[in-house]
């Protein structure tokens, strides 16, 4: 009769809730920790990125300061204007371009929502499902 009787005893429900609870979190610094690693990851592409978008501005704008005295130069040399007129023309010009790319962008920034507006209501559902159930 002895070899029926089990001699493990079951593991009692503390024992059981106090694993699962161990493995969660287990399981949340696991995932914590893959979270920083994906984002130090991604912020390393995103510097690289950011240096080399810096350095291409910089030789572009070098480029079109270049190519703006050389339209300057045929105002005056080839079409004879005096040295103003043909710097106020290509300044006046790049003002108006300028101020077009400004105001587009200011309205365009006026759009913006900081805060997006379905995560917003997503949260405001979430506190009041979570309100009704205390």
């Amino acid at each position: 009769m002895a070899d029926r009787i089990p001699t493990d005893s079951p593991p009692s429900m503390a024992s059981l809730l106090g694993g699962i609870v161990s493995d969660i979190q287990t399981l949340v610094r696991q995932e914590i920790q893959l979270a920083k690693t994906e984002m130090l990851r991604e912020w390393d592409k995103a510097k690289t990125a950011a240096g080399s978008l810096a350095a291409g501005a910089a030789v572009l704008a070098l480029g079109g300061f270049f190519l703006l005295m050389t339209i300057i130069c045929v105002f005056h040399e080839v079409v004879g204007l005096p040295w103003w007129a043909s710097f106020l023309i290509v300044g006046g010009v790049l003002t108006l371009i300028g101020l077009v790319l400004f105001f587009t962008g200011r309205s365009q920034a006026a759009r913006v929502n900081v805060i997006p507006p379905q995560t917003a209501e997503t949260m405001k559902e979430n506190v009041e499902w979570i309100r009704n159930q205390t």
